[in-house]
């Protein structure tokens, strides 16, 4: 199977470098090379190079040999002056040299008897899912105002029969106890989908429940945590590390423990992809019969686990004909109704056939299509070879898979390869796997380009072949990705074939040390792998997702050691973080969510860290109290993400990484950071990302040094800040989250559409607004989000067609209660109330409403958010009767927040219908 796999991106710049003076070439050497250089650019442009696994071994090779070259040289005593420099450098070996010139010969006879082909790749729109928060009384009213590409298709009647079967009781006897529902289907039919969507809508009739993933080859203490944490998350947070350790680290104690948070409570939980019949016996330990009528749902591929689950299961059928034809088209037209009912197609016939109503498949099949001339569909039918095996849902599907991960660019695939590496289910950092990339090659790091490295995620996203994890606070921004199992699977079997990435998991493989590049650790295994593992010359990359390490690890042997990921870790005993120094060619250092953490172990890492001149990227967040003290010495860092007490520990040390783009600090002390520190922050000329946390207050002099500053950083685009109230917007900002700092006024003369005409991301809060400040926002011409938090009551009235908010998606009115009302010259009156000032709005209907021509206004708004103040509408006579939805045209979903605070529960269920049937109304009006 072929593969390209972005070698070629590091290789062609370390050929560059052998060119400098620094080596000493033999004659003729420097021709040669740049012979060889343009010759892998000319074939990297062609098909990125390299595309047969046979040709791999020879861009390894290449790689390593200048890296080789560098880190023997580097090792070599240090000398005084410039000539032990030059001695050093001239002491690589021979034999390094002369490897290169026999490839430089062979590499250009072997491109000219090679042929690349040609898969041109289609443009996409983002399929973006958006999070749920959660809160007390939080009302999710999934809106049908506008058909768009996210929309379920399809849903509607599996979901009715789902919740149907659910909530149904047995018999008299047993109406009170645990009912358990299986749901069965093939993989990528949808039935992970199907369960989250019954979880959203049923869950709030329960006391508590949770919505976890088990996977393939489950760490079932890891599926007890997720429950558990999710059920009492607060009390773990007030756990002494001592006592939360003991608890978490045993079978039998999760499972108590979850028994007794369960047991005068009626609950729901969705068990997601179980596959084997001995773990559901373990997990349904944990789930005590309270005769409350508490329910639990798991979706299988295998009909042995649902009958062992129990005798009630729900089959989830494929999509009919009709949902399949209409998906499809959606997602190469973006639901704008482009497509011909009635006109015949032989082309989408033939793949919708093949895709046998399953959505996995439609949806990728329909993403290569996508920019594509009708014509050509035929020839992309023939080039993906469905097969006729027994199981078709599965082979086909799988092809359509491999076809559209063909489709990928090159440097695409091998960054969806490395993806690979990471557990099932898991939640991966999108910032932190993209400089894991740029460390690796993959993608490189271009001054100035930040918003193309991100390109790279969200062109995976867009082919369906990853899915977006937004955040849980704003369910906008997009903080991580995950993998479909089946994307997984097929990843994983590449990655295999290629020797791309080697993956223990649960001590089920085995390591041939000599071919190893990459490693990953998955789920507690204790690294009993690395006793004598001494001789792996070409490991380029450690990727461990919790595991503990109770032996020793010989870090000093991996000379070529690129990215260095050791993410949710318990015991660091037999790290030994000395050897980490010994990582000359280390360009990322990732040590996140660590469960211990000794201050022996603190020093060790410190001296260390200073060895690494190379070293690009460092994270480090979970049991450490301050950086390592000598970071600053490598100069060479681009990204610096942690975690730690105070602020001023970077005093002083920051004017040296003038070459910082990301800077993400959360500190939790209880003081603020100095004068010194702000102060320093001017000096980092290159920083784009800015996000500091801390809990208190500046003072006046320290806010004035912080505003110095950030007028200093021309380059910032994303500036995130909790706990100061006054500073200044540098100019080019695209993202701005004031999530903990409340402002006395609206600053209008730094945020005008003329200062931030890129702001796309706003979260803010004041005490005071009118209606001025909120035009002034309304015309921001890139705004896409906004969360505003405001005290005040504000109206204002929208002539039609006035561009009010024009490009906003997401508008959350968190402390407001919001109406949009028709007046007779066709303006819109938009109201935001507090609950407290001015007369009550919310009025019913008028007759003579219903009967105007209803204009637009938020023309792209596809969600809105906003409070609704039970007690204070009741007094006022007030309803939800007129709110006004069907002025947005293209909104898909409402969420309300109910203050129940002095209401009794029937009024509060009063208003919570109405408020659905306000949504209703909005559908109807629209029609």
């Amino acid at each position: 199977m072929q593969l390209v796999t972005g070698a070629l991106g590091s290789l062609i710049p370390k050929l560059g470098e052998l060119l400098k003076e620094e080596y000493k070439l033999q004659k003729g050497m420097k021709e040669q090379i740049k012979s060889l250089a343009l010759e892998l650019e000319t074939t990297s442009r062609s098909r990125s190079g390299l595309a047969s696994s046979g040709r791999r071994p020879m861009t390894w090779r290449t790689q390593s040999t200048p890296s080789w070259s560098a880190y023997k040289a580097a090792s070599r005593p240090a000398q005084t002056g410039s000539s032990g420099s030059w001695r050093r450098l001239a002491a690589c070996s021979a034999g390094s040299r002369l490897a290169i010139r026999s490839l430089a010969r062979s590499v250009p006879s072997r491109s000219r008897s090679t042929t690349w082909p040609s898969v041109v790749a289609g443009t996409t729109s983002m399929m973006l899912c958006l999070g749920l928060p959660h809160h007390h009384r939080r009302l999710i009213l999934a809106s049908q105002l506008c058909t768009r590409v996210t929309e379920l298709i399809g849903i509607d009647k599996s979901r009715s029969e789902l919740i149907s079967l659910i909530s149904s009781k047995t018999s008299d006897d047993a109406n009170r106890k645990v009912k358990m529902v299986s749901v069965i289907g093939v993989g990528g039919l949808g039935k992970t989908t199907l369960a989250k969507a019954s979880y959203d809508m049923l869950k709030a009739d329960f006391d508590c429940g949770a919505f976890v993933p088990v996977g393939r080859n489950p760490d079932l203490k890891k599926v007890l945590k997720d429950i558990l944490f999710d059920l009492d998350k607060g009390r773990f947070m007030n756990m002494t590390m001592d006592i939360m350790m003991i608890i978490l680290d045993d079978e039998r104690r999760l499972i108590n423990e979850v028994r007794k948070f369960l047991q005068n409570k009626r609950y729901f939980f969705v068990i997601d992809d179980v596959w084997e019949i001995q773990s559901w016996e373990t997990i349904k330990l944990a789930f005590i019969e309270n005769n409350l009528e508490s329910r639990v749902v798991i979706t299988t591929r295998k009909l042995e686990v649902a009958m062992e689950v129990g005798e009630v299961y729900y089959k989830l059928q494929p999509l009919s004909y009709d949902n399949s034809r209409k998906l499809f088209y959606t997602r190469i037209f973006g639901g704008q109704g482009k497509y011909l009912d009635n006109q015949p197609d032989d082309a989408s016939d033939k793949f919708l056939k093949k895709c046998d109503g399953v959505p996995l498949a439609i949806i990728t099949m329909a993403n290569l299509l996508v920019g594509k001339p009708r014509e050509q569909w035929s020839d992309m039918y023939c080039s993906v070879g469905f097969g006729n095996k027994d199981n078709r849902h599965v082979e086909n599907t799988m092809r359509i898979l491999s076809f559209s991960y063909y489709d990928l660019p090159s440097h695409l695939r091998t960054c969806l390869l490395h993806i690979s590496a990471f557990p099932e289910d898991y939640v991966i950092d999108k910032d932190s796997l993209i400089w894991k990339w740029i460390a690796e090659g993959f993608v490189h790091n271009k001054q100035g380009k930040r918003l193309e490295r991100d390109t790279s995620t969200i062109l995976i996203i867009n082919r369906s072949m990853i899915q977006a994890v937004e955040s849980e606070s704003d369910g906008f921004t997009v903080e991580g990705c995950r993998v479909h199992d089946m994307v997984l699977e097929l990843t994983r079997s590449i990655s295999r074939e290629e020797n791309f990435f080697t993956i223990i998991d649960n001590d089920r493989s085995t390591l041939s040390q000599s071919t190893v590049r990459r490693l990953a650790y998955h789920n507690n295994i204790l690294f009993t792998h690395w006793v004598g593992l001494t001789d792996m010359p070409h490991l380029r990359s450690i990727i461990s997702c919790q595991c503990n390490f109770h032996k020793w690890v010989p870090f000093s042997s991996f000379k070529l050691l690129r990215v260095l990921a050791i993410e949710d870790f318990g015991y660091a005993e037999g790290f030994h973080f000395e050897n980490i120094g010994k990582l000359l060619h280390l360009r990322y250092l990732g040590l996140k969510q660590l469960g211990y953490w000794s201050d022996k172990n603190a020093g060790v890492l410190s001296e260390a860290i200073r060895a690494l001149k190379f070293l690009q990227t460092l994270e480090l967040s979970g049991g450490f109290q301050n950086l390592p003290w000598n970071f600053y010495l490598v100069t060479q860092l681009v990204c610096l993400r942690v975690k730690i007490e105070t602020l001023n520990w970077l005093s002083g040390k920051l004017t040296s990484l003038t070459s910082l783009e990301e800077l993400t600090i959360y500190s939790f002390a209880h003081f603020g950071p100095s004068r010194q520190f702000f102060r320093e922050l001017g000096c980092m000329k290159e920083l784009r990302v800015l996000r500091i946390t801390f809990p208190i207050e500046l003072d006046k002099d320290v806010a004035r040094n912080f505003m110095a500053s950030l007028c200093n950083l021309h380059n910032i685009q994303h500036l995130n800040v909790c706990g100061s109230q006054s500073f200044i917007l540098p100019r080019h900002l695209r993202h701005l989250g004031l999530e903990e700092i409340w402002l006395s006024r609206l600053p209008s003369y730094r945020m005008t559409p003329t200062y931030l005409p890129y702001l796309s991301y706003l979260c803010l809060n004041l005490n005071l607004m009118d209606e001025t400040d909120l035009k002034v926002l309304s015309g921001l011409p890139e705004l896409s989000y906004l969360r505003l938090r405001t005290l005040s009551t504000v109206s204002l009235n929208i002539p039609a067609n006035d561009g009010f908010f024009q490009k906003l998606r997401f508008c959350m009115m968190m402390y407001s209660m919001v109406q949009f009302i028709n007046n007779e010259d066709s303006s819109v009156s938009f109201h935001m109330w507090n609950g407290v000032e001015g007369d009550i709005p919310f009025g019913s209907r008028k007759k003579n409403e219903q009967c105007r021509v209803v204009p637009n206004v938020m023309p792209n708004v596809e969600l809105l958010d906003f409070a609704v103040p039970v007690r204070a509408l009741k007094d006022g006579n007030g309803t939800c009767d007129n709110l006004g939805l069907e002025h947005l045209a293209s909104l898909r979903k409402v969420r309300a927040t109910t203050n129940c605070r002095g209401a009794c529960t029937a009024e509060v269920e009063e208003v919570e219908a109405s408020l659905r049937h306000a949504v209703e109304t909005g559908d109807d009006n629209k029609v």
